[in-house]
């Protein structure tokens, strides 16, 4: 039998791609690394079970979050649509997988209390969505697309644009988190924690493609990202856990 028809078949993630936990040149990981091994531990039942999403869990506009915050009017910024495909090693669709996403505003800045970023807030725009992947693992949301931001790393570095992502499988201890960033930005190359990643061909795993199929005229453009759980092809994560299947 060919192993695209064997559930339980498993590539292990190539761990050479992933950046070390220490890289002095990302200022925050040297208190967040770990000095000693790390201990493997034993899932609870909790961890191995669980959660289990369906569509009456979301709201209809926690795709839509240039709608799902707006009070007084539309938020500010370019209109984008982000789509794509939830896949395995093997190509197969994973279907009902919660992808999360949060994100900066148009001016680079996070609803949130810790951030003191000079640019303005957008009391109409959230910053937050979740959608779930659908049978054949497609996933679509609309929102604004988040602006470049300063940080305390070095004296001049800046984030470039991105929009987190999380996706949670049939486990509790299967959660995935990553970053997407967006084709042609100058800033990709020059960030410290992007820098962190030593594989060229990793890096391009958290890049989406302008889609202009996907866009809609005279309202927004499209990117696409597709994420792929394991194998030689896999989305390069910010965790290391193998993956929801």
């Amino acid at each position: 039998m060919s192993p695209i028809w064997q559930p339980r078949e498993i590539v292990h993630r190539d761990y050479d791609s992933h950046p070390p936990a220490f890289a002095p040149g990302y200022k925050t990981s040297v208190l967040r690394s770990p000095r000693n091994a790390l201990i493997s531990l034993q899932n609870s039942l909790s961890e191995i079970t669980g959660p289990v999403f369906g569509v009456n869990d979301l709201d209809p506009l926690d795709n839509d979050l240039i709608m799902n915050y707006a009070k007084d009017g539309l938020p500010i910024g370019e209109r984008i649509i982000v789509h794509g495909y939830v896949r395995d090693g093997f190509g197969r669709p994973m279907k009902n997988t919660l992808v999360e996403v949060w994100q900066a505003n148009a001016g680079g800045r996070y609803r949130h209390k810790k951030d003191k970023y000079l640019a303005p807030i957008d009391p109409n725009f959230g910053g937050c969505g979740r959608v779930l992947t659908d049978e054949n693992g497609y996933y679509f949301f609309r929102t604004i697309k988040p602006g470049p931001y300063p940080w305390r790393n070095q004296a001049s570095d800046w984030r470039p644009s991105h929009i987190h992502f999380s996706l949670s499988g049939d486990a509790f201890s299967q959660r995935l988190i990553t970053q997407m960033y967006f084709e042609g930005d100058p800033l990709i190359k020059q960030c410290p924690i992007v820098k962190t990643i030593n594989n060229d061909d990793a890096i391009r795993t958290l890049i989406a493609e302008l889609d202009t199929h996907a866009a809609v005229p005279l309202d927004c453009l499209a990117y696409r990202f597709d994420l792929v759980l394991r194998g030689q092809r896999a989305t390069l994560f910010e965790n290391r856990t193998q993956g929801a299947v």
